[in-house]
């Protein structure tokens, strides 16, 4: 089995570097798919209260003969319930739906800075108490820009522990990333093959032409090799494994400066900009 290397903290804890993500899969196809990834050895699950499927990762990761301390599980506050005393209800109902008396790692999935009046800061101080009596391990963000994170900092006494933010070859987000890296933020690459976009980039196909490898084997590592945590999601079992098998090749470094050079700033956004998202379920 491929050793999946871990990425340190700025809380003491690790997380493995490759996991599996459940965006838009489906619940009733969950279960199968994460059991699947559980088997070819995946140990990360990164979920959400949003997308409905908290409860069959519970169950697979029940259902799998892991202990639970084996494997990594995140999730992420819902966008309706931000004011405290709804996060608070929402991170119960999210330990009830996996059946965990903890997470590894809770988020704050937007921060919604035109809605609740923008006091995301008020989420993040109620995500600390989670935190502190230890039903989030550790605790994080997802699509904060720097302006977002400059003011938790400025408002706030935990640093969050990762921001998963859209990073791929055509947004490589590097104002972000790089304040996260300056500030002990472990960057979260969510869309890691751009909804694959970038697979059929000539750049990215000869690379893995030349590798003997998958154009989606290719990017993901790159993005191993950039340090990120990256967890693609699949429902195919030929795809979950084939995006397992990421560490017994490497890109050389004028491949990882090719693919990098791809970047398209915004235009290459295929996410809403977080300064500007308002959803919030009905």
């Amino acid at each position: 089995m491929n050793a999946v290397p871990t990425i340190d903290l700025n809380d003491g804890r690790t997380i493995p570097q490759l996991g599996f993500g459940v965006f838009q899969i489906d619940p009733a196809e969950t279960v199968e798919a994460v059991s699947r990834a559980l088997d070819v050895g995946y140990r990360h699950i990164d979920t959400a209260e949003m997308y409905g499927n908290e409860k069959e990762v519970g169950e697979a990761v029940r259902g799998s003969g892991l202990d639970r301390s084996e494997v990594f599980v995140t999730s992420k506050l819902n966008n309706g319930f931000h004011r405290p005393d709804d996060a608070r209800r929402a991170f119960d109902r999210s330990l009830s739906d996996l059946g965990f008396d903890y997470v590894d790692l809770f988020l704050i999935h937007w921060p919604l800075p035109t809605l609740y009046d923008g006091d995301y800061v008020s989420t993040w101080k109620t995500l600390e108490e989670f935190q502190r009596d230890g039903r989030a391990r550790s605790i994080g963000v997802s699509n904060f820009q720097v302006d977002h994170l400059r003011r938790l900092a400025a408002e706030t006494d935990v640093v969050p522990a990762v921001n998963q933010i859209e990073l791929h070859p055509y947004l490589l987000n590097e104002e972000v990333r790089a304040y996260g890296e300056a500030h002990g933020i472990a960057t979260q690459a969510w869309s890691p093959i751009a909804q694959g976009e970038v697979l059929d980039d000539p750049a990215i196909t000869a690379i893995a032409d030349r590798l003997d490898r998958s154009p989606a084997q290719v990017v993901l590592r790159w993005h191993i090799q950039r340090g990120s945590i990256v967890f693609p999601k699949s429902t195919t079992p030929a795809r979950i494994k084939e995006n397992f098998e990421l560490f017994d090749f490497r890109l050389e470094p004028d491949d990882v400066e090719t693919i990098a050079a791809l970047d398209r700033g915004e235009a290459g956004r295929t996410g809403p900009n977080p300064d500007a998202f308002a959803y919030v379920p009905a």
